[in-house]
């Protein structure tokens, strides 16, 4: 099947690219469950092990402004016995999300934090703390990357590029399957599934439009 440009002007490319860095923090998401005969017992148990778990953290040094926590949430517990469900008491349970700026420590605070009431360990997540700059820079390597790229398609059809017409940053979410490998470690597996930080990938993509040089554009 053939097809046709309806309103020809110029040459539109993609460009992206990305900028890699060491992580210098890390998220953790912690979870306390408890489990007692009655709300009020669930409650004071939640609220016992959050205690412990908050001075826990800050014999680590990490401050209270490093640490959040959810509301608590308490909902009924079941378990079957012979088929039949009975009613087992009350689960109580808060989330954390916990952050480390010394990357050294993240072991022991996971170890701290499970011996003082965390049961669950929901995800750890390793950032950069400079990652507007990081996208400015992966921005402007992505722009580079379209010139480049419109200047090769140009020169291939005889043609002289012209100014920039059109700029269109693309959402750098929508380019994390397309930049997966980056995240991955040399063995193939994810850099996120374990406590090695790895590296932190910065994104980032755009369309870039140019007109032909001598071309009048009216319309596009």
């Amino acid at each position: 099947m053939t097809q046709s440009i309806k309103k020809p002007w110029g040459i539109s490319v993609f460009g992206a690219a990305s900028v890699d860095a060491a992580p210098d923090l890390a998220r953790l998401r912690l979870a306390c469950n408890q489990t007692e005969p009655t709300p009020a017992a669930a409650f004071a148990a939640t609220r016992a092990a959050t205690t412990a778990i908050r001075e826990a953290l800050r014999d680590r040094g990490v401050a209270d402004a490093g640490i959040s926590s959810s509301r608590l949430n308490l909902s009924t517990a079941w378990r079957y016995q012979e088929g039949t469900r009975i009613q087992a008491g009350y689960d109580c349970s808060v989330s954390f999300v916990i952050e480390i700026r010394d990357l050294d420590s993240l072991e022991q605070v996971l170890i701290d934090a499970v011996a003082a009431g965390a049961n669950s360990v929901e995800a750890v997540e390793f950032d950069v703390s400079t990652k507007k700059e990081l996208r400015a820079k992966a921005r402007a390597k992505a722009v580079a990357a379209a010139r480049e790229k419109g200047a090769l398609y140009a020169e291939a059809a005889g043609v002289e590029l012209g100014p920039v017409v059109h700029i269109e940053d693309v959402d750098s979410d929508a380019l994390v399957n397309t930049y997966r490998s980056h995240t991955r470690d040399s063995a193939g597996g994810d850099a996120e599934s374990n406590l090695t930080p790895g590296r932190i990938t910065v994104q980032a993509a755009v369309h870039l439009g140019f007109a032909l040089a001598g071309a009048v554009v009216t319309d596009f």
